[in-house]
């Protein structure tokens, strides 16, 4: 059962017909997208916009008819609730200012740069009794949601996760592991349904910095082994997540919303003198999806908690779950050392770490 939030917005004079008002913090590729879809949003009043680039943040202000804050601040006694896409060092600080004056987070992922300020976030939510949803956005795409729905009469042994982009100037300070590897981990984390007991990761960079390629293997405590790789250097754009399952092989491409279930179907035909005529060998079935865009599916969700009260589905302790073991992936993809627990999932040793997933 989900745990009841008082919705604070709501208790404070107004009344629950009245609009969400909400802000969006930092417009950058990712905040342009979230002011377009909340200017479209139905319940939603957009309040206004902040970004650090003045120029940046009045044009956009401008296109949507909105007021520009150049301090974050001065908007946040306007507004219920704020989307945050600023750089993910200052998740933190950004954070934290919203939810210590008690208006309600969607911030993007990952959720902090460190695991401490992770749980900061988390706990400062809870005491102050606000939504804290992450941008875990891939939870919200119709290719997951139907893929999740197949696998329930599954019994999956392995899982393969791909995503993999060109450089981009975007998102180009931390790793590959926490811009791009952090969906799968999360997605993975959520199919898997078990503990991880055992990691080996390795990566590359194509020049100083942050890794840019990085494979990892996890295997989970009920059994499933899982793969995952991403990089920031591949010319080819991908999006998937094969299952290997025990009657199964199902193909989930989240770039072009599309699912593909392979069953081995054997079937022949033979002729008087033994030719074979006719062969099946196997049987492919196209499942159906929505076109609705998961950004919007994402913002909706957290409009009807903050509006509701409910917890997210991809709150802050989901999010911190997904850090803590992006966190050990890329330790473990720079200094080549393997990890591995006891099956119930609570005890690490490691050659240079002390975490628990």
């Amino acid at each position: 059962m989900k745990q009841q939030l008082s919705s604070k917005s709501f208790l404070m004079g107004r009344t629950p017909l009245q609009p969400v008002r909400v802000g969006v913090i930092g417009v950058g590729n990712m905040g342009q997208h979230h002011t377009r879809v909340l200017s479209l949003l139905k319940d939603v009043e957009l309040i206004g916009i902040s970004d650090l680039d003045r120029e940046r943040g009045i044009d956009t202000a401008s296109k949507y008819q909105v007021q520009f804050f150049h301090n974050y601040r001065s908007m946040l006694p306007h507004v219920d609730a704020v989307c945050v896409a600023v750089p993910t060092r200052l998740h933190h600080e950004v954070g934290m200012t919203c939810l210590q004056a008690g208006i309600h987070v969607l911030i993007e992922k990952p959720i902090a740069a460190s695991i401490a300020e992770a749980e900061s976030l988390v706990n400062t939510a809870a005491q102050q009794q606000c939504i804290l949803q992450v941008g875990h956005i891939e939870r919200f795409n119709p290719a997951f949601q139907e893929l999740t729905n197949v696998l329930k009469t599954e019994e999956v042994l392995a899982l393969e996760a791909h995503r993999m982009s060109p450089y981009s100037d975007r998102a180009n300070d931390v790793s590959v592991v926490l811009d791009l590897m952090i969906h799968d981990i999360d997605l993975l984390q959520e199919i898997a349904a078990a503990p991880v007991i055992k990691l080996t990761a390795s990566g590359s960079q194509s020049g100083p910095g942050y890794l840019d390629y990085v494979t990892a293997t996890l295997g989970f405590a009920n059994g499933i082994v899982a793969t995952l790789t991403s990089s920031k250097v591949t010319h080819r754009k991908q999006r998937r997540i094969v299952a290997h399952c025990k009657n199964s092989l199902t193909e989930a491409d989240f770039l072009n919303n599309d699912i593909q279930i392979h069953r081995q179907v054997t079937a022949s035909c033979m002729a008087a003198h033994g030719q074979v005529l006719y062969r099946q060998d196997g049987l492919i079935e196209q499942v159906s999806t929505s076109n609705i865009e998961p950004l919007h599916a994402e913002l909706e969700h957290f409009v009807n908690c903050v509006r509701g009260g409910d917890q997210p589905s991809v709150g802050g302790a989901q999010a911190l779950k997904a850090l803590r073991l992006a966190s050990l992936i890329e330790q473990m993809a720079l200094d080549g050392c393997t990890w591995e627990t006891s099956s119930d999932g609570l005890e690490l040793s490691s050659p240079s770490a002390t975490l628990q997933i």
